[in-house]
């Protein structure tokens, strides 16, 4: 019988979608399959302290309220030194003595369901790169150049692949000369124009902007949350409203593209709200195209993981003109998307016949194929 690989679920984070981490690490703990994995929950609080599997549950099941609530009451088992968990290579990630197993026991592989910030931009696959281990998804390039949305799109300019008009701007030429960047956005785009941070996701500190009026409120929020900026020229102009169509990538080498799938938001645009808070926005899988639209889009998905180096998933997303032309731009990607049994990256490899446990199993195993080849590597001179 083949050794059940420890697989150790991150979840948490530093980041503005620490709460959708938690919503995502619960689903997959609770679907993933025990007889092939043993699993140990690893929770990292808002302010950065890792948790051990006690405290990580208690999160999980809690929230962080109730777990500041015990630190603040002074509980033993919530003291800093128990809660750290990396005290160096040979018991990084190392799951907590007792019940979870032995001190020092290694997790073989750790799935980061960490979104945004801190756990999607490289950051933290540096550090499994240090530690030797492998991970789910992404290297340190794929998920940074994943995470940045100027840096993205100037990767896929590189590659012909089409893109939205935009302008990337910084937060301090913003502070210091805002009539100089409100002139600099007007002359490169129309309204409707989309305000973003450069390095975050699920929407956050995105806005969308009709006029100069909101312009100026849009740029502050968004520079609340990165020292990079993006504007982009909205799709469609003020004659209506992009179609948004979504595509989830698995793969390492030759990765492969789902179905394609839509979301209708129910508000202006899919911002946080309409994506994890309100119930007027509906996916359609399989969206409305032809087979030649399908068939482009799956494509320039492909070409979009290839050409961001990324691994193990994506989830690609797309804009379509709702005029009769029908233009598809290419968006972005997000290298760890929304992954509960009813965020779209599982649910486009559902209706393309790969079940939510299969598919957590198959991440697992790309991660696993990653690291084994990447051990085929010299990093010394061999004479």
């Amino acid at each position: 019988m083949a050794k059940k690989l420890r697989v150790g679920i991150l979840f948490g984070g530093r980041s503005g979608e620490h709460e959708v981490s938690l919503l995502s690490a619960a689903s997959i703990l609770k679907a993933i399959d025990r007889r092939k994995f043993d699993v140990v929950p690893i929770g990292i609080t808002k302010e950065g302290r890792w948790l051990t599997a006690g405290d990580s549950n208690m999160l999980l099941e809690q929230g962080d309220a109730a777990l500041a609530q015990k630190m603040r009451a002074g509980d033993p088992a919530a003291t800093p030194g128990a809660r750290v968990l990396h005290e160096g290579n040979s018991t990084l990630l190392a799951p907590e003595p007792g019940s979870q197993g032995p001190a020092g026991k290694a997790i073989d592989v750790v799935f980061p369901v960490l979104h945004g910030t801190f756990g999607e931009d490289g950051t933290i696959q540096g550090l499994f790169e240090l530690a030797g281990i492998a991970y789910v998804g992404s290297g340190v390039l794929g998920s940074a150049a994943g995470m940045d949305k100027d840096a993205m799109k100037r990767l896929f300019a590189q590659a012909k692949l089409p893109l939205v008009k935009h302008v990337a701007l910084l937060r301090p030429e913003w502070e210091k000369s805002p009539r100089k960047a409100v002139a600099q956005i007007e002359a490169a785009l129309r309204y409707p124009v989309f305000v973003k941070p450069a390095n975050l996701g699920s929407s956050v500190g995105i806005s969308k902007v009709h006029n100069r009026k909101e312009l100026a409120p849009a740029l502050t929020l968004a520079a609340k949350y990165d020292r990079k900026l993006v504007i982009e020229q909205g799709v469609g102009g003020k004659r209506g409203r992009a179609r948004e169509l979504e595509v989830a990538v698995l793969g390492n080498d030759d990765p492969k593209a789902s179905v394609v799938g839509e979301i209708i938001p129910g508000k202006e645009f899919y911002d946080y709200e309409a994506k994890y808070l309100s119930e007027g926005s509906v996916p359609v899988i399989p969206a409305k195209l032809t087979r030649a639209e399908e068939k482009q889009i799956r494509a320039m998905a492909v070409a979009a993981f290839r050409t961001c180096d990324l691994a193990g998933l994506a989830r690609v997303d797309f804009l379509m003109e709702p005029d009769g032309k029908r233009r598809i731009y290419l968006n972005e990607v997000n290298t760890m998307p929304g992954f509960t049994q009813i965020s779209m990256y599982p649910k486009l490899w559902q209706a393309t016949g790969i079940g939510y446990r299969d598919l957590i199993t198959r991440l697992i195993e790309l991660s696993v194929e990653r690291h084994q080849e990447k051990g085929r590597n010299a990093y010394s001179r061999q004479e």
